[in-house]
């Protein structure tokens, strides 16, 4: 299969030529559909994408397999390079393309602008938005993608036509001030020991970025349901030291005293944890003597 050299203009063909060039013989990317199991009714063989995409097309209701194939994809373009993020818009293509020409009826700018709005939404989603331990993946990305194309739309209706802005009393368009750095109450949790400074990057990004876990887990060497349990602890210390005004107000030398040596003896206890994986990993992977 040949793929053109003119680079298109819109995002979404783009993606298309892109995604092409990666499904084409001799080595088109591929899944192997027999590790989903047999219950989701998928072909127990690799599968190249376009034909699995065609295979999803065909069968609407086959929910489960969508639901399996689109973890592994989100889970793939998270961890496992540029190319798979191709791969997962590929796969996307059909229903992306539908919205653009819903969203494009009526507009009066350049439909290039639409078609970037839904790409850079479906992208946001799949890279960090998404929750892959919630249901319906597929229909996560694609509604990030629809509100994206939407909102740009939206915000044309918004624009109010005035012939000197300088004169204009804005009143309620004006934009509020913005309240609040919960990224502060994190620092002020690891500098009271609250919040161990090892987790603190982890807890921003993800409570606060809505940063994929997935990704974040692999960096600091945990599996993503070890740092969702320690998140969750967390957010239970938290809001505990929110309660107390502890974040909020002013500490006393007691307190800051207690919270420290709490801290020293959790890291004290970390460690140890460590320790002893660190010591299991190199018995069980020490050669047994001939």
């Amino acid at each position: 299969m040949s793929v053109s050299r003119d680079w298109p203009s819109s995002a979404l063909d783009a993606a298309a030529t892109a995604f092409a060039a990666l499904t084409c013989e001799p080595a088109p990317l591929a899944l192997d559909c027999a590790a989903f199991g047999t219950a989701t009714g998928l072909p127990a063989r690799v599968m190249p994408l376009p034909e699995l995409r065609d295979w999803l097309l065909r069968r609407p209701q086959a929910y489960t397999a969508r639901d399996e194939v689109w973890r592994e994809l989100i889970r793939r373009a998270r961890l496992d390079g540029p190319q798979w993020v191709v791969a997962a818009v590929g796969m996307a293509l059909p229903a992306l393309r539908r919205y653009a020409a819903r969203l494009g009826e009526g507009y009066d700018g350049d439909p290039a602008d639409v078609d970037a709005e839904i790409l850079t939404g479906f992208l946001t989603a799949l890279r960090d938005r998404l929750d892959l331990t919630r249901p319906a993946p597929y229909a996560g990305v694609c509604k990030a993608a629809w509100r994206a194309g939407r909102d740009l739309r939206l915000r044309q209706r918004a624009y109010l036509a005035v012939e000197d802005i300088e004169h204009v009393a804005l009143g309620a368009r004006s934009p509020s001030v913005p309240y609040g750095h919960p990224d502060l109450l994190v620092r002020r949790a690891v500098t009271l020991g609250i919040l161990d400074a090892r987790d603190e990057r982890a807890y921003i990004d993800v409570r606060l970025g809505r940063r994929a876990i997935e990704p974040i887990a692999a960096a600091i060497g945990v599996s993503p349901d070890a740092l969702r349990m320690r998140l969750s602890r967390i957010d239970d210390r938290l809001a505990d030291a929110l309660a107390d005004g502890l974040l909020t107000g002013v500490a006393s030398p007691q307190t800051v005293a207690r919270l420290r040596r709490r801290a020293t003896h959790s890291a004290q206890r970390r460690a140890g944890r460590a320790t002893t994986a660190a010591r299991h990993t190199a018995d069980t992977s020490a050669p047994v003597p001939a």
